[in-house]
């Protein structure tokens, strides 16, 4: 799973069929521990996540099943919305 920010929202009229109905987020992943800017990517929202919202993230074959798409071309999926994040950097 990835940690992320939701930093904007993708709108697409024309698309392949099987992402009609469904959010789409763009999300910037976090690195607690380094604090790297990573390559932000478009997750489909699962669970009614906004901008700024911090959220974790399943790609790769858990998240069509976790969009309950299983035969969607969908890549990353939001699964949550985190409250809290504890790091121990030592």
């Amino acid at each position: 799973m990835i940690i992320g920010k939701v930093v904007g929202n993708v709108w697409a009229t024309r698309k392949e069929e099987g992402l009609g109905g469904l959010k789409l987020l763009v999300i910037q992943p976090i690195d607690y521990c380094t604090k790297q800017t990573m390559p932000t990517f478009v997750a489909v929202d699962s669970v009614g996540a906004g901008i700024s919202d911090i959220v974790l993230v399943v790609r790769g074959s858990s998240a069509r099943y976790a969009a309950n798409r299983p035969d969607a071309p969908i890549d990353s999926t939001v699964v949550g919305i985190v409250d809290e994040v504890e790091v121990d950097k030592n």
